[in-house]
């Protein structure tokens, strides 16, 4: 059956997470990859212990809590101005530089983006990068209460798109999320922006593993879940060719 939506995750997938690297060093000088990597960790990390608790928080709340955790564990003292500030860049992130391009060639088909993140927040994120002129919906799990990747998250895209399943390419670079869209049933593209063999050799050609290596060992290789995706990638201005 032919693809009728292509959806997209938002944070790592579009938007470059690791833009926020470049305020939290100048916020907090000579701790910004540490800073950018821990918070990272924990804000996913917070989404799944609030799911599994049945505590659902706004991803714009989890982002503060997250944050607040890093530097507290750091030891980093600072101002109520200075934390606003870089809590302030998850409404700006970068998006990726074929993010725009890729998206426009994948018309006529419908194209949404599937996030963790609250309505707010998305809303401002996809504004300021000028997707709203591409997307035909922006969804949010704030509507179900729980966060990816929980199967009632991937039943949002039938229920606001009016699609099947099986007519729908999901993608994403987080792994998790790959898969859980994967097990849910929907055809699943994978960006696989890091490969194995890349990391091996940031760990050979260091003596000392840098956060953002360790980041990229945790977060951004496949995870062992029994769930492939369908397509692997390494760039969003592939996703034409195979939608």
């Amino acid at each position: 059956m032919s693809i009728k939506a292509v959806v997209f995750d938002a944070y790592g997938t579009l938007y470059d997470i690791q833009s926020v690297a470049e305020i939290t060093e100048d916020a907090f000088p000579g701790y910004g990859e540490i800073i950018t990597q821990v918070w990272r960790i924990k804000q996913l990390e917070y989404t799944w212990l609030r799911s599994l608790m049945r505590r659902y928080e706004d991803f714009a709340t989890v982002t503060r809590h997250s944050l607040a955790y890093t530097l507290r564990v750091l030891g980093i003292a600072y101002e109520n101005d200075t934390f606003e500030r870089v809590i302030e860049k998850y409404l700006h992130l970068d998006l990726y530089p074929d993010a725009t391009a890729a998206l426009a060639a994948l018309r006529p088909r419908k194209l949404a983006i599937l996030s963790n993140g609250s309505p707010d927040m998305l809303n401002a994120l996809v504004r300021n990068s000028g997707l709203d002129a591409l997307l035909d919906a922006t969804i949010s799990v704030d509507a179900k209460k729980i966060f990816k990747p929980s199967p009632d998250v991937y039943e949002l895209i039938g229920e606001v798109l009016g699609t099947k399943p099986n007519e729908v390419l999901f993608v994403s670079s987080n792994p998790w999320d790959a898969a859980g869209a994967k097990s849910f049933g929907l055809k699943v593209a994978w960006i696989e922006r890091v490969t194995p063999e890349a990391m091996a050799l940031a760990c050979v050609e260091n003596e000392l593993v840098a956060p953002l290596t360790m980041f990229k060992a945790i977060r951004t290789q496949m995870d062992e879940l029994g769930f492939a995706p369908d397509h692997r990638i390494r760039a969003l201005s592939e996703l034409p060719g195979i939608a």
